[in-house]
């Protein structure tokens, strides 16, 4: 075993209980008690699932899940939560959960549905060293290629190193290849709801990301709207 588990529990008690069931399963564990530690924590290394609280102080579970799947399509979220509406539980499912426990929960039920999100978790690509990777696991424009997953970015071939920031940038743009985006829309989407400043900041970020992949290739991809914001597409 030896996979690693993100808890995000605000509540000191059920995140420390889970800490050591998990543990005494083989899990390696890290925990984060609210939604910008677990951000933070979550970009800082590589996580085999998430078992994320939704009432959290600050950022929302339902925020943090959001900013989680704009950069990862593949690592399970399991929403934890009081709320048992059917409106929560679509919401969290709509919004690329994995599953929704709500609590109280029985031990035994959670560990076993953290195995099963496991066990159905999509591999890495298509195949290690093959060069096969599934269409779906990669999102594309022009020789352009980005993996959510991996987090693996080349162009023609060629590495692209980005910041967490520049990447889910860059996703993003990515996701609506073609759609003309506003400032507004690119802040809300990867700073998200609650962030707080100059929407300037994007132009400053999209001129980080079009150096490193624009700069030295024969075509632009990156391209400004004057007075509304800027599109990814393959021909100006």
């Amino acid at each position: 075993m030896n996979e690693a588990i993100l808890v995000v529990e605000d509540e000191d008690k059920i995140g420390r209980l889970l800490e050591i069931e998990l543990e005494c399963e083989g899990y390696r564990v890290g925990r984060a008690s609210n939604g910008a530690q677990a951000l933070e924590l979550y970009r800082s290394q590589e996580w085999d699932a998430v078992l994320l609280d939704v009432m959290l102080p600050g950022m929302s579970g339902f925020e943090l899940l959001r900013r989680i799947r704009l950069a990862d399509s593949r690592t399970p979220v399991l929403l934890l939560t009081a709320k048992d509406s059917v409106e929560d539980k679509v919401a969290g499912l709509d919004q690329g959960a994995n599953d929704y426990i709500t609590k109280p929960f029985q031990m035994e039920e959670l560990l076993a549905r953290v195995r099963a999100a496991l066990r159905l978790r999509p591999p890495v690509g298509g195949g290690e060293g093959t060069g096969t990777d599934e269409p779906g696991d990669w999102l594309c424009a022009g020789e352009l290629r980005l993996s959510p997953g991996t987090r693996e970015v080349t162009r023609e071939g060629q590495p692209i190193e980005l910041t967490p920031r520049e990447f889910d940038l860059l996703v993003y743009l990515l996701r609506n290849k073609r759609q003309v985006l506003s400032r507004d829309q690119i802040v809300q989407a990867v700073w998200g709801y609650d962030y707080v400043g100059d929407t300037n900041v994007v132009d400053v970020y999209i001129r980080y990301v079009r150096k490193k992949v624009d700069m030295g290739f024969s075509q632009e991809l990156i391209h400004t709207v004057r007075g509304i914001g800027y599109v990814l597409r393959e021909s100006s």
